[in-house]
């Protein structure tokens, strides 16, 4: 034990694997759970609540939740989402609940087995702009144009004025990385986690989140922070609550990191330190999902590291996520949401049943879009909310999804059936590839599941190889075993592995999945 902790501190000291020690990759995830979910501005209770009746009984790994801190109220436009993103203090009030209403949370989720991952926005204050007062979600007082945040505290020498070399302050070049770094993102008040004050800061707060009981942390915006700041901060967080954990175990770790190639801040700064979000993935799925740039499902042959994605291990992948779903981000265009449904299960479905990646599935809510010149003028909007500015409920309708504004794609059928896809095949190795050189393709993951995808014009009509036990099989697309029957269709397995699958185009969902807990 005295050797390994001593390597560790060489390889600190020699600035090797900067996080070598650290150990933050394990997702944590219990019972064989795989996948986590981003329930995007609910409510405390209703994330406690959804735990305990959706994501616990239908494999959820894990949740993660929008930022807790208490954040600037911002009236024009009114409440948007990205308040949230303009911390003012670290009390633990937002517009999702009080402080008792997070660690009854975070109890209630564990309790069931499903992890809590906090989005911890550790880059920044709010903006330069956000006034002076009491316009905050918890009522603390600040002073943006003066740097003043008394709650923390956090004064003005605790931000990168001094150092950022750019006449607005603001970052104006992307080909340089000390801007990036060291300016402020869009006005925000950019911390200086240089200093040891600011580390200590931002490893109490998310160390009293530790202590709660949560997982880990969607860190946000850090190509915005240097990698040795980074790297000091979470080697001062605690080892995980033992309640519900491991003696030891590490709180999981990813990074907002965009990296879509040609800038020098690129996602390997940050792969020791744990796992990154390979933006990539979801802009490349969504140019093959819409056969654009003459892409085809048979390219996804090539997938992961085979076309440019950093290793497996390090990353963590999704469709869409709140930013790029809004055209922001990432990806542009090509990033399918849920305004697009039928692609949208498809690429879901393509990601969870693929071993690449830990997956996150996103659950969103509407907005009004109004498109002017390609550009959404309404992409502000926050969660639904009442006249108070209150966010509402989650209401479950009698179909099991939800109302009032919130789209709960993780409740959709076929992707909650391809989550417990994923958690029945982990482990298990690609095989039995097949596609017909266009937008049909077909592959297993060893012995225990096999899914058909057919995005062409035309009928897909073949006997493949699954790779499964002979048997007959639910598809949990269409439907899904119950009670000893299929309530959609059914597959046959003869004794040489082999069934006969037939997808139209005009299928309502054009995929077709089979895993060995869905055989009769």
């Amino acid at each position: 034990m005295k050797m390994k902790t001593k390597m560790c501190m060489l390889a600190v000291a020699l600035g090797l694997g900067l996080g070598g020690c650290l150990a933050q990759h394990n997702l944590h995830a219990k019972h064989g759970r795989t996948s986590i979910v981003h329930l995007f501005e609910w409510r405390w209770a209703d994330v406690a609540k959804e735990c305990e009746q959706y994501l616990a009984p239908n494999g959820f790994g894990g949740v993660q939740i929008s930022p807790p801190t208490e954040n600037i109220v911002i009236t024009k436009p009114w409440r948007p989402w990205w308040e949230r993103y303009q911390p003012v203090s670290h009390n633990l009030c937002s517009r999702s609940g009080t402080e008792q209403e997070l660690r009854d949370m975070i109890t209630r989720c564990n309790n069931v087995g499903v992890n809590v991952y906090v989005d911890a926005v550790i880059n920044h204050m709010c903006s330069s702009e956000g006034g002076e007062g009491r316009h905050s979600t918890c009522g603390s007082y600040f002073n943006a144009s003066k740097e003043e945040f008394p709650s923390v505290p956090f004064t003005s020498r605790d931000f990168n004025d001094g150092i950022c070399k750019t006449q607005s302050g603001n970052i104006e070049s992307y080909q340089d990385i000390y801007q990036v770094r060291n300016c402020r993102l869009v006005g925000l008040l950019d911390l200086a986690h240089r200093r040891e004050h600011v580390r200590d800061k931002v490893a109490d707060y998310m160390n009293a989140l530790i202590d709660m009981g949560v997982a880990g942390f969607r860190v946000d915006a850090c190509k915005h922070m240097w990698p040795e700041d980074l790297h000091a901060i979470y080697s001062r967080l605690h080892n995980l609550n033992t309640t519900w954990f491991p003696d030891g175990s590490r709180p999981f770790i990813f990074q907002e990191v965009i990296d879509l190639g040609g800038e020098p801040t690129k996602a390997s700064d940050y792969y020791e330190l744990g796992r990154v979000t390979e933006f990539k993935y979801g802009a490349r799925l969504g140019t093959v999902m819409h056969k654009w740039n003459n892409e085809k499902l048979s390219n996804l042959k090539s997938w992961g590291e085979d076309c440019g994605f950093m290793p497996s291990e390090k990353a963590l992948v999704f469709v869409d996520n709140h930013d790029n779903q809004r055209g922001h981000g990432a990806g542009g265009k090509s990033i399918l949401t849920f305004w697009e449904p039928r692609l949208y299960k498809l690429a879901v479905g393509f990601m969870l049943a693929h071993p690449y990646g830990i997956t996150r599935v996103m659950s969103s809510y509407r907005w009004n879009r109004h498109i002017v010149d390609g550009k959404d003028q309404n992409d502000w909007m926050g969660p639904p909310s009442f006249p108070d500015g209150s966010t509402k409920p989650v209401p479950v309708t009698a179909d099991g999804g939800c109302g009032d504004g919130w789209v709960c794609e993780h409740r959709w059928p076929q992707i909650r059936n391809m989550v417990i896809f994923r958690n029945v095949v982990d482990g298990q190795p690609m095989c039995n590839w097949w596609d017909n050189g266009s937008n049909q393709i077909a592959f297993g993951r060893g012995n225990h599941g096999f899914i058909v995808i057919n995005n062409d014009e035309w009928t897909l009509d073949e006997t493949l190889n699954t790779g499964l036990p002979a048997g007959t099989y639910c598809d949990v697309i269409s439907g899904q075993k119950e009670g000893g029957r299929c309530t959609g269709k059914q597959v046959t397995v003869g004794g040489d592995s082999r069934a006969h699958f037939r997808i139209t185009s005009s299928d309502e969902d054009p995929f077709v999945a089979i895993h060995t807990d869905s055989k009769l």
